[in-house]
């Protein structure tokens, strides 16, 4: 029983062929195409509106060089925000659930950064592994450190919008599971029980998408001391 909580998580196949690419090209067939028309239906004004408003509080803090990630930033986010939302629905697969479709984009991404803050600006990049003012007997010691937290980032990024994922989805089929159990024996617990799920299921949605924007903000702002 222990085991099959944790069978959601599995890529699932047909014939043998793994489905984790249709699952992560489907949700750009969701969005409405942009028209050259002057006026647009609701939709498009309302997605238009979206992605105007968050660009620009995201790239706020950056100059102009920043600005050419703008592009890669919404669509990041616009993808992971898709993919985490359509995992809350029954009988769905979460791709964001695992660590190797995380980390297959938080390191390039990551190491794109640093690696245009070499090119850029190197002693400005090489400036943050020591600050200022630090004594001279602890210099290699904070240098050893802020190189570890440095190549750190792109595993906590990866790491943090897995677990807070799975962590939900497990928790939502624990408490389901309790409910429909108790419901037979118990049925004003199982009534309580499913009034916390639902609530979880509310809480799992703005989570969604808070993790989501936390993934794409915490690009941002590595970008942010590169450029």
């Amino acid at each position: 029983m222990t085991l099959s909580f944790f069978d959601q998580f599995m890529s699932p196949t047909f014939l043998g062929i793994p489905l984790i690419a249709l699952a992560i090209t489907l949700p750009w067939t969701l969005y409405p195409t942009p028209s050259a028309r002057w006026l647009n239906n609701r939709l498009l004004t309302l997605q238009g509106w979206f992605i105007s408003q968050f660009t620009q509080q995201l790239l706020l803090p950056l100059n102009k060089e920043g600005h050419k990630w703008a592009a890669l930033f919404t669509s990041l986010m616009l993808f992971l925000l898709t993919l985490n939302m359509l995992g809350l629905l029954p009988y769905t697969f979460t791709p964001t659930t695992q660590l190797s479709l995380n980390m297959g984009l938080a390191v390039p991404l990551w190491l794109a950064t640093v690696i245009i803050g070499m090119r850029n600006q190197p002693t400005h990049a090489l400036g943050h592994l020591l600050p200022e003012g630090t004594p001279t007997p602890l210099i290699p010691v904070l240098i050893i450190i802020e190189t570890i937290s440095l190549f750190i980032r792109p595993l906590a990024l990866g790491v943090r919008l897995t677990a807070n994922l799975t962590a939900g989805h497990l928790l939502i089929q624990l408490i389901a599971t309790a409910a429909f159990v108790l419901l037979p024996l118990m049925p004003t617990v199982a009534i309580l029980t499913a009034a916390l799920l639902f609530l979880l299921t509310l809480l799992e949605v703005a989570v969604a998408m808070i993790q989501a924007y936390v993934f794409v903000l915490l690009l941002s702002l590595y970008l942010q001391e590169n450029v």
